[in-house]
């Protein structure tokens, strides 16, 4: 199992933006061990967010061995081409370190984001399953066919990420089984992600492809045998990633306590 955790560039909480160095925090969690940073995404949330394309470039450039993970990149507020020429060129720059998370957006942040992007927001959906058909081909540099009928190849092309799609719900379950190598969600519980893995595998049956991995994002207990009981918990369900958000600004203490909790199994 790959423990993560996010960079300070964003909060749940807008009255506290979790807001820090993004060099030093990267840096950091290599230092201590992690497996990769993640950067949360988008144009115009509920609190302030720094731009994940930016951040992970940032992280990428000070590290050398952590991977650097879009959590979650939201595709339909963006032309598929110019999402895939940012996820290649990091590919490219950072030695092949990228790991996508793909989203359609929570509604809590509204749809602001859409309207000032001049996109429909509740064709979101339809969006993001457009963009994820012709992602591999324009990641890799192959020609593609965009929606409308545009023929494109970008240059230079590179290894396409692992992808993630996130969302709990069946709609993405079944999005994650179509396109991706992965399905991850929020909050899920150890049991809860070891039966997700038998529904996968019957919504992959219906587009003859492997069942994607579940991942998941989860607070770790503050106590440290219990935090440590929790990441067994989770490896023994058979997740590949899980990532630990810090529980507030001190990101240097959450990413510390989330090493020493997995150097402890």
């Amino acid at each position: 199992m790959q423990l993560g955790t996010f960079l300070p560039t964003s909060t749940p909480d807008p009255e506290h933006p979790i807001l820090g160095d993004v060099a030093g925090a990267a840096r950091f969690a290599e230092e201590v061990g992690l497996d990769v940073v993640w950067a949360t995404d988008h144009l115009v949330p509920s609190a302030p967010m720094v731009d994940s394309t930016v951040t992970l470039a940032t992280a990428a450039a000070v590290t050398e061995r952590i991977g650097i993970g879009y959590g979650v990149m939201l595709l339909a507020l963006r032309p598929a081409a110019w999402a895939a020429k940012q996820i290649s060129s990091l590919q490219y720059t950072s030695g092949d370190r990228l790991l996508l998370g793909v989203g359609t957006g929570n509604p809590v942040h509204g749809d602001i984001a859409w309207r000032a992007a001049g996109l429909p927001f509740d064709k979101r959906g339809r969006d993001t399953d457009n963009s994820l058909r012709v992602l591999p081909d324009l990641i890799s540099g192959r020609a593609a066919t965009l929606p409308d009928g545009t023929e494109v190849t970008l240059a230079p092309g590179s290894a396409v990420p692992p992808i993630l799609v996130a969302g709990n719900g069946p709609r993405a379950m079944r999005r994650a089984a179509e396109f991706a190598g992965s399905w991850l969600a929020i909050g899920l519980t150890p049991d809860e992600a070891s039966s997700a893995r038998k529904q996968l595998t019957e919504f992959a049956e219906t587009y003859d492809r492997p069942a994607p991995t579940v991942s998941v994002i989860t607070q770790l207990p503050a106590d440290l045998a219990q935090a440590t009981d929790t990441l067994a918990a989770y490896a023994a369900a058979g997740v590949e990633h899980l990532i630990a958000p810090p529980a507030d600004s001190d990101w240097h203490a959450g990413y510390e306590f989330a090493a020493t909790a997995r150097s402890a199994l």
